[in-house]
């Protein structure tokens, strides 16, 4: 049991660093950390990433009570060797991540525009009035803890990244690929929170898209061998 939740651990450790440095939610974490504070940025973001993390491994934990255990396996065997070949692509491709970050800029700017347009509508007097009457809760979950969860949380979704922890908890141990994901998250995010949008754009993100897709084939390699052994 040990050795099965160190294993899944490690796997999605390293799956999850690899697969989220660079990333639209990695460099949109970094930019919206220099227009609002750290903390709430940071927690709406990891909030988001944990979450996501844990309900993947739900459904990969799920999937084999509901598919046969060998469908699932070699699912998952298809996946690592799949996503292995489109990042590699994606790493050798001409996209450079100056690009994938102004786009995430673009979007962000676009939406902090619509934001204080529909805020310039109301008066001042009625929001320090607001402010004073405003409860704990609504307090801890401003608007800007709730945007960065959204954005991150939306972001993710359907993302190669939540589709290989799906795969690996239906492989491996999901208690390791839980604690493994979230550490890799808050390492990612924490990263990118703290480093800024400087941080984000010296990765040289044609480097990790290239690490990643050959640890995706590494993982497809293992689950394909454990497949024909005897």
């Amino acid at each position: 049991m040990t050795s099965s939740v160190i294993q899944g651990f490690t796997k999605s450790l390293a799956m999850t660093v690899l697969s989220e440095i660079g990333d639209k939610t990695f460099f949109a974490a970094a930019i919206l950390a220099m227009r609002h504070p750290r903390r709430l940025v940071l927690a709406g973001c990891l909030g988001a990433l944990i979450v996501m993390t844990i309900l993947s491994a739900l459904v990969g934990w799920a999937a084999p009570n509901l598919i046969p255990r060998v469908w699932t396996h070699h699912i998952t065997t298809i996946l690592f060797f799949g996503f292995g070949l489109w990042t590699l692509w994606e790493g050798f491709s001409d996209k450079g991540d100056e690009d994938e970050l102004a786009e995430v800029e673009a979007k962000l700017d676009s939406d902090m525009k619509t934001t204080a347009a529909k805020a310039t509508k109301g008066s001042k007097g009625d929001d320090d009035l607001k402010k004073q009457k405003r409860p704990f809760l609504t307090s801890l979950f401003s608007p800007i803890l709730l945007k960065a969860f959204s954005i991150t949380f939306f972001g993710e979704w359907g993302d190669k990244s939540q589709l290989a922890t799906i795969g690996l908890a239906a492989d491996e141990n999901p208690y390791g690929v839980v604690l493994g994901g979230i550490l890799g998250q808050a390492l990612c995010t924490t990263a990118a929170v703290l480093g800024g949008k400087s941080l984000a754009s010296n990765i040289s993100e044609k480097m990790v898209a290239i690490s990643g897709g050959i640890l995706f084939l590494i993982f497809g390699m293992q689950s394909f061998l454990s497949t024909v052994e005897p």
